[in-house]
C-alpha cells in the first residue's frame, strides 16, 4: 500500500509536475466512487500547495 501524502513532502516539489507525481491516495480503490477519489486528490494537492506557500514565507530565497 502506498504511503499517504504528507505536508512534509512539499520539500520534494520543484515543479508543478512533481506535485502531480507526488500526490497519492493510498485508499483510492476503497473510495465509494471516482468523484470522491478525485476530491481527495484535490485536497491532498491543496494541502501541499499551502505548505509550499508557508515554506516560502518562512524561508524566502535570496535574490542576488
Amino acid at each position: 500500500m502506498a504511503r499517504r501524502t504528507r505536508e512534509e513532502d512539499a520539500e520534494l516539489i520543484e515543479t508543478a509536475d512533481d506535485l502531480e507525481e507526488l500526490v497519492q491516495d493510498k485508499r483510492q480503490n476503497w473510495r465509494a466512487n471516482s468523484s470522491k477519489a478525485r476530491r481527495r486528490q484535490r485536497r491532498y494537492k491543496n494541502r501541499l500547495t499551502q505548505e509550499l506557500l508557508r515554506m516560502d514565507i518562512e524561508h524566502p530565497k535570496e535574490n542576488g
